[in-house]
């Protein structure tokens, strides 16, 4: 009974974010006088379908996305075409290419205010481990900081020139200061001066990519239940880090993945998903909420890859009729279309076969 709760909970997450892409494209395409001939969540045959606002709300079995049917538009035929005043084929290339772009901008401007809220709410520091206070935990043995004399409880508030608040600060200044680093610190409110150089380490990125990186031996103090709270004007900036952090990793994982530094065996496919999604349903709301906003940026960002058939796609078509004057070649638009689709199918077989690989792998 628990796991169809949390499979449901994971359905209805996934929905929202595709509910939020697809009203985006809706209020562009209203708000350009477009008509909207079907909205819906899912693919396949419709299980429940109203007539509101001159549109039909529809809701089908397959959620792994949604469309928005605009009058003039078929993906499936994108040679069938209506010129009448409410069609898509009938707006400006700049507009169309507004309608498209809403859908990723939905995605991302709702990620911001899911992390708004969490901030709000008070972050689990899971959800907000940059955010720590720049207090260290633990000092390492025999390393650039253990050297210089730092203790557990000190707060460094300056590297070098760099004004310290929170601990990724802290690290990002280090990488930046050149040597050697003068460490301000606060300890039992005095205030502390220390230099040291630090050490070049082997590490790996978040694409599991070796690296170099400059470290002096300390971690931040932190306990498994502190929550992080921040100020109104702290959670903007908490909500817009997390935001820009997030589009930057998967625009970047797509790039690495497309140019075979990073293996394809990290493409996933729509079961990896729902297993995220249930797995931080498990740990709690805000949990869900952050994995949420995580692929609500990667809906967005997804969306507008130069594809036939996805949102970039279009925004290509468009972009080329607004600088040469002139639409695509329907034979043009038909096969690029035809191959967009091909592909699209093609690697969502291939997440899910990742994502057996996985689970069997695992056993």
């Amino acid at each position: 009974m628990e796991l169809i709760i949390y499979i449901l909970v994971a359905i209805l997450a996934l929905s929202f974010l595709v509910f939020f892409h697809e009203l985006g494209h809706y209020t562009a395409a209203k708000f350009f006088g477009v008509k909207v001939e079907r909205f819906s969540i899912g693919f396949g045959k419709v299980l429940f379908k109203k007539h509101w606002l001159d549109t039909e709300w529809a809701f089908a079995p397959i959620l792994l996305g949604g469309y928005v049917k605009m009058k003039g538009q078929d993906d499936t035929d994108p040679t069938k075409k209506s010129n009448d005043p409410d069609s898509y084929n009938s707006k400006k290339p700049w507009q169309r290419i507004i309608i498209l772009l809403a859908g990723p901008l939905a995605n991302i401007v709702l990620a911001f205010f899911i992390y708004l809220f969490i901030a709000i709410y008070g972050a689990p520091i899971s959800t907000a481990s940059d955010f720590l206070p720049p207090v260290v935990g633990k000092v390492v043995k025999d390393t650039p900081a253990f050297n210089a004399g730092i203790k557990s409880g000190d707060k460094i508030v300056q590297v070098n020139q760099f004004k310290i608040k929170y601990w990724y600060e802290l690290g990002t200044s280090i990488q930046k200061a050149k040597d050697p680093i003068n460490l301000t610190i606060i300890r039992n409110g005095k205030t502390i001066h220390t230099t040291l150089k630090p050490q070049v380490e082997d590490r790996k990125n978040e694409f599991n990519e070796k690296i170099k990186r400059r470290v002096i031996g300390i971690t931040p103090k932190v306990s498994k239940n502190t929550i992080i709270n921040f100020s109104p004007i702290e959670a903007l900036k908490y909500a817009y880090i997390e935001t820009k952090k997030a589009t930057f990793m998967i625009t970047k994982g797509v790039q690495k993945i497309s140019t075979g530094d990073v293996d394809s065996k990290n493409i996933s496919g729509a079961i990896t998903i729902f297993q995220i999604l249930m797995n931080f349903a498990k740990e709690g709301f805000i949990y869900l909420l952050f994995i949420m906003a995580l692929l609500s940026v990667n809906l967005g960002v997804l969306n507008l890859l130069p594809i036939p058939a996805l949102d970039g796609g279009h925004i290509m078509f468009n972009l080329y009729e607004l600088i040469t004057g002139k639409e695509p070649s329907e034979k043009v638009l038909y096969a690029l279309t035809l191959m967009g689709w091909l592909f699209l199918i093609s690697l969502m077989v291939f997440g899910m076969y990742n994502d057996v690989n996985r689970i069997w792998g695992g056993k």
